[in-house]
């Protein structure tokens, strides 16, 4: 065997997958592990539970990082129509919006081939749309999100954790095919709402603003 043949194996061979590191001290984390925002960059950082503890402390990195909530919410009394899908001008069926605290605004994004794609929100659209949601109101800036779906002409709104939003994107970015994404994106789509239906706990009299 040439040396040539050798080093042609080696780009042929498949590489085992690297095993995820806490992105603060690079300990190799469990495939459930935590998250947190990094405020300064805008951006979801993998941590292990010892660094997560740590950045909850108060005044740690000074405040730069927000540890993402567990907490799945919905609201089966507050109902939306396709007159308030229509003024948020989201061009698919899933959008999710978070408050960002650096920005000081509200940010509005859904998934598409590209990954997540933002669209343009009036504040006095949102205001209008879901202003009057308790789920609006209990939003923690950065790191919860409320996730909107629209089917068959009705709305599902939950408030979720913000990495779980992004992890949506992920998936529809890998499965997408076509104009309207494909049967198996749309399968994915189906399985991951069974999931946060599964995991969101009805918003009870005490938790409402």
């Amino acid at each position: 065997m040439t040396a040539a043949t050798v080093g042609l194996r080696r780009f042929l061979t498949e590489r085992p997958p690297q095993p995820e590191r806490c992105e603060l001290c690079a300990v190799v984390v469990p495939e459930d592990h935590r998250h947190m925002v990094d405020t300064e960059k805008r951006a979801l950082v993998c941590v292990c539970t010892a660094c997560a503890v740590l950045m909850e402390r108060p005044g740690a990195a000074a405040g730069r990082f927000r540890a993402v909530p567990a907490r799945y919410l919905t609201d089966p009394g507050h109902r939306l129509d396709e007159r308030a899908w229509e003024a948020l001008r989201i061009p698919v069926g899933v959008a999710f919006f978070f408050r960002n605290a650096a920005l000081d605004r509200l940010v509005a994004l859904y998934p598409s081939p590209a990954g997540a794609t933002e669209s343009e929100l009036e504040p006095d659209t949102w205001t209008e749309v879901l202003g009057d949601s308790p789920l609006a109101a209990l939003l923690e800036p950065d790191v919860e999100a409320l996730l909107l779906r629209r089917t068959d002409g009705q709305i599902e709104c939950h408030l979720v954790p913000i990495d779980v939003c992004y992890e949506l994107v992920g998936r529809m970015r890998l499965l997408w095919q076509g104009f309207d994404g494909g049967a198996e994106a749309r399968a994915a789509l189906d399985a991951f709402f069974a999931d946060v239906l599964r995991r969101a706990r009805p918003l009870d009299e005490a938790e409402r603003p």
